[in-house]
């Protein structure tokens, strides 16, 4: 199988993300950073590129300019097994970002995150559609998924 790595594409915030992004993922690091030299096109020593890994997954975060933003058509999904894991990423990730609709955010960088828990398939997509419906009524209304409110609404409780 071909191996296959996400670039994600900065104005000059580069390794600023990275250094974040790793920050926030256990088992991630920064692999590489190459630099601009003499030649440019960006300043001197300003990261060109940086190669980095969270949980495994490859990235490479480039300065691109100005002409590079992020946009709601591509994100980045966290599968979380406990309530404790969707409240850190979450908050790790809004700070200095906002909070969107239905397990979605955009950190600081602008980069469209979805913090969703493991359960939430199950819930919404469970063998008795008015259960499921309940569940995907209550997601609806949530910014951050709460679990526990997802299945107290699946259970019609």
């Amino acid at each position: 199988m071909p191996k296959i790595t996400t670039f994600l594409a900065y104005n000059d915030r580069a390794e600023e993300a990275a250094e974040f992004y790793v920050s926030i993922f256990r088992n991630s690091r920064i692999k590489s950073v190459s630099r601009f030299g003499d030649g440019g096109p960006g300043a001197k020593g300003k990261a060109m590129s940086v190669q980095f890994e969270l949980d495994g997954q490859d990235f490479v975060a480039i300065n691109g300019g100005p002409h590079f933003t992020f946009t709601d058509g591509i994100s980045l999904a966290i599968s979380c097994r406990t309530q404790d894991e969707t409240d850190t990423y979450w908050q790790k990730l809004t700070d200095g970002g906002e909070p969107g609709r239905c397990g979605w955010l955009k950190d600081k960088f602008g980069l469209s995150w979805q913090v969703t828990p493991a359960a939430l398939g199950e819930l919404l997509g469970g063998p008795e559609p008015a259960k499921s419906k309940r569940a995907v009524e209550a997601m609806l209304k949530m910014n951050k998924f709460d679990i526990a409110a997802l299945k107290k609404a699946y259970d019609g409780e």
